[in-house]
């Protein structure tokens, strides 16, 4: 087992850590995998004497064209106070701004995947003329693997209090992460088997500061964009990639609900342990056994425990809902409303998948759990007599949010049925959360750009620097103020002095 260290400052924490508030901050980073097909030959050729325009990292590099011509960097922030760039390895990446509630943070999360379709829709109509060929596809997707092996992620952020310790997560959390695949997965067939998870083959450890060589379940990077004292940023990195929008919004609503129980448990003030009449169901090999329930659709795999008892993961996801349903006894009233509304619904539709996957009812999960309704469509692909090859085609079709041709058949036959309309994800494109600190990043990005001062922004402060070389800063430390502090206004100000000046160049420092 990994010895964990906690990074925290040994500075006495703030009276608000002894506070009831069970308030999180919610963030989604997804990393998109691209690729080009339908070149002809002649293309093809064209291509090789322009130093290859079509391979993954110049196609990326051209979809960021846009990006690059109004911020002048491919690493910026957008309208709605999220992030966007091209991450190592060519892969365009978006992390949401920070939501209060899961539901906004899904809702921003497609918002994401609205804005990379139309970066790859223009990548390709430029490639399409500048090659004089129709047939070329842009394609991006929202998964989890490639052909050749590499991984690339969904990264959960929660905002956790660090009364939290590391070595209580990696017993307590990290079951739940290693078993919640059975609703979270997105399915995929590897080596010729269905799995339900796309992520588990990639992940070894527990909770470490690795991400390559041996990548955990949890990073340790300590990186809290917020008052370090009393919060770290809980970087989970275990999960899918999904494309159904309530898939996304169970695995973060369940998640939320077990931290606020772990919280409570850490403060004292409560015991789970003898309300529940479980320890908590530490795993004695949750790397391995994480595995073993991706590659059982059945869900009847049984997983050592520590204390030499055995349990399945739907078992082991009862347990964690009773812990939650407990938390919502005693605790509900410390959640905001709107949040507590989102759990009661959370509870009903857990309890419900666990005993439809209990019952092998995996046809009643098609509607929302991806890997039901992936597994669903390849079942009757494979009856119809359809080769593997095509299948194949089909599992990575699926991720397409650029062609979306799969996924739209689906929300047509009402067989997957999306969270939010055209309109909703429309609107938070261009518009952040305003019950974060987002709402001010949001405003800051809208005025320096009508701006002709140089600009820098990140997920802690906004700096305007005037013709002077005087920098005006603001820091928004706390991510739960949304209020303009006396500092914001100073910054906004020295932005509203002039009006753009004509051929004078804009330069957002990121």
């Amino acid at each position: 087992m990994p010895q964990l260290r906690d990074s925290s400052n040994s500075q006495p924490l703030p009276a608000q850590e002894s506070d009831t508030s069970f308030e999180r901050i919610f963030g989604i980073e997804t990393e998109y995998g691209v690729s080009v097909t339908g070149i002809s030959h002649d293309s093809a050729q064209i291509s090789e004497h322009s130093g290859g325009l079509t391979d993954a990292a110049h196609v990326a590099a051209r979809m960021f064209e846009p990006v690059m011509k109004t911020s002048h960097s491919s690493n910026t922030y957008t309208a709605n106070g999220s992030r966007l760039y091209l991450d190592v390895g060519s892969h365009p990446e978006y992390a949401t701004a920070e939501a209060r509630t899961v539901r906004d943070a899904v809702l921003l999360d497609v918002a994401g995947e609205r804005t990379m379709r139309e970066l790859a829709l223009a990548a390709q109509s430029s490639l399409r003329d500048e090659l004089r060929d129709n047939a070329l596809n842009v394609h991006v997707y929202k998964n989890n693997s490639d052909s050749r092996g590499h991984s690339f992620g969904c990264h959960e952020n929660y905002l956790l209090r660090r009364s939290v310790s590391l070595s209580f997560l990696n017993r307590a959390f990290i079951p739940f992460l290693a078993t919640r695949q059975i609703f979270a997965g997105a399915g995929t067939i590897r080596n010729g088997q269905f799995q339900i998870s796309q992520r588990s083959d990639f992940l070894d450890d527990t909770i470490s500061s690795a991400t390559t060589r041996s990548r955990p379940m949890i990073n340790t990077r300590d990186e809290a964009h917020a008052d370090a004292r009393i919060y770290r940023r809980l970087h989970v990195i275990v999960g899918d990639s999904n494309i159904s929008q309530r898939a996304t919004w169970m695995k973060m609503m369940t998640a939320h609900l077990v931290l606020c129980a772990l919280e409570c448990a850490s403060r004292g003030c409560h015991d789970y342990e003898k309300e529940v009449g479980h320890q908590w169901p530490t795993l004695a090999h949750a790397g391995e056994d994480m595995k073993h329930v991706s590659r059982d659709c059945e869900c009847n795999f049984f997983l050592s425990l520590t204390n030499g008892n055995t349990l399945t993961a739907v078992d082991i996801q009862k347990f964690y809902r009773t812990v939650a349903e407990k938390f919502l006894l005693f605790h509900g009233r410390d959640l905001a409303r709107d949040i507590y509304d989102d759990a009661q619904e959370c509870l009903k539709v857990w309890e419900t998948t666990l005993n439809d996957i209990s019952s092998g009812s995996v046809h009643a999960l098609s509607s929302w759990v991806d890997w039901a309704a992936k597994h669903e469509l390849l079942t009757q692909f494979k009856a119809n007599g359809v080769s593997a090859s095509r299948m194949a085609q089909v599992d990575l079709a699926y991720h397409d949010i650029a062609h979306r041709g799969v996924v739209d058949a689906l929300h047509r036959s009402g067989r997957i049925m999306p969270l939010y309309t055209h309109d909703d994800i429309s609107c938070a494109q261009s518009n952040a959360p305003q019950d974060t600190r987002a709402a001010l990043r949001a405003q800051f990005i809208q005025a320096a750009q009508e701006s002709p001062y140089e600009w820098s922004v990140d997920w802690t402060s906004v700096t305007v620097t005037d013709r002077n070389s005087r920098h005006c800063s603001a820091h928004l430390l706390n991510p739960f103020v949304y209020e303009q502090s006396r500092e914001f206004r100073d910054v906004m100000a020295v932005l509203s002095k002039n009006q753009r000046i004509v051929n004078e160049p804009m330069l957002p420092l990121i």
